[in-house]
């Protein structure tokens, strides 16, 4: 009883100061001449938005700008998670090469990336890329991508939607293709018959999801491929050198901590796992993907969502090249509003979000991979 009573006596205490904070900003704005409320959300905003993913012209709402921001970090960090865990992974695993050169190129780079601030990373990158000739001197790369001072530009579909409702479906499939996978694994162990044609039915399911989007959507195949023209490229999609920067800056600096990660979890597997595998003729491919993997996802998975929400706050790096995320745009909308408590805490909330959201899905994940018995 006396525990309960400390606690709601501490409850009580938080309450009163956090409405003796509101109550003295409050009374500051007041004395200024400054309004509050969110109202000003859906005023005009009187700035424009460099190159992004998604399109704001000067006269749209600061909800609309903000919304862009978001859109522009959401996108931001999917790419660099994906990039930074498929490179973390196989530099993990070079770790634990037998061949002394792999081994040791990849302890390099983690030392390398590892060991420099984040910062300057993505300024190197952004000066990288700067730096590069104009569009008529680009380097090419196949005829297909042409890198310049403006960027990376490449071949782009016709029809961006489509191709963007189609990742999302691939992405659904893979998520039903790892549950059926589960089920069929359950099968087989509480059977000890598995089912047929399972690796042909994990296929269907991984690619039913997109070919049914494309084929609803009218089956578009048009590519747009940059051609030059006058002083610029024509066609395609180009990449803006601030993306290109906070990407790569982002990717390869939480990647150095992925792969220490994986190398972690794989070293944590018992030994005599790895000699019983070695005792029934288990080739390595195996003994990696059907005992060592298995096992070390238990230990990866916690950390390795870490870095997730990690590289999602450091996201907002990118202020340092002028990409516009979520903090550079919310700089400019309390800059040009005046509203600075309303915009610092919308940003904080949905960082909080997201990263809450990051939480969740590695929490579930890490319950799919543990050992039932747990």
């Amino acid at each position: 009883m006396q525990a309960i009573v400390w606690q709601a006596l501490l409850v009580l205490a938080l309450l009163a100061l956090a409405v003796w904070l509101v109550t003295n900003a409050r009374q500051a704005l007041d004395e200024r001449g400054m309004t509050s409320g969110l109202g000003f959300l859906f005023d005009p905003a009187q700035f424009a938005v460099g190159e992004a993913f998604f399109v704001f012209k000067p006269g749209s709402t600061y909800l609309a700008a903000l919304a862009v921001g978001l859109g522009n970090t959401v996108m931001l960090s999917l790419v660099s998670i994906l990039t930074a865990t498929v490179l973390g992974a196989a530099l993990g695993f070079a770790r634990l090469s037998r061949n002394a050169l792999i081994a040791g190129l990849a302890k390099a780079y983690v030392e390398a990336f590892r060991n420099t601030p984040q910062l300057v990373q993505i300024v190197f990158w952004y000066s990288f890329f700067t730096l590069l000739p104009g569009p008529r001197q680009s380097w090419s790369i196949l005829d297909l991508a042409f890198a310049s001072n403006r960027g990376l530009t490449v071949p782009a579909p016709e029809n961006g939607d489509v191709f963007l409702l189609m990742l999302g479906m691939l992405a659904l499939g893979a998520l039903l293709a790892l549950v059926f996978a589960h089920l069929a694994d359950r099968h087989r162990r509480r059977t000890g018959r598995p089912w047929r044609l399972v690796r042909l039915t994990e296929l269907a399911v991984l690619l039913l999801p997109a070919l049914g989007a494309w084929l609803a959507c009218g089956a578009p195949l048009g590519w747009s491929v940059p051609e030059l023209r006058g002083f610029n490229y024509v066609g395609g999609a180009t990449l803006a050198p601030e993306f290109l920067a906070i990407y790569f800056g982002l990717s390869f600096y939480i990647a150095a901590f992925i792969a220490e990660i994986v190398r972690g979890g794989l070293v944590s597997v018992d030994a005599g796992q790895i000699e019983a595998a070695n005792a029934i003729g288990l080739s390595r491919g195996d003994l990696y993907r059907k005992v060592m993997v298995p096992q070390a996802l238990r230990v990866i998975i916690p950390p390795l969502a870490a870095q997730y929400v990690s590289l999602l706050k450091n996201s907002s790096l990118g202020v340092a090249v002028g990409y516009p995320d979520l903090f550079s745009i919310s700089n400019t909308a309390l800059t040009y509003s005046g509203r600075t408590i309303e915009v610092l805490c919308i940003m904080a909330a949905v960082y909080l979000l997201l990263s809450l959201a990051i939480g969740a899905a590695a929490n579930v994940v890490n319950r799919f991979v543990q050992i039932p018995e747990r």
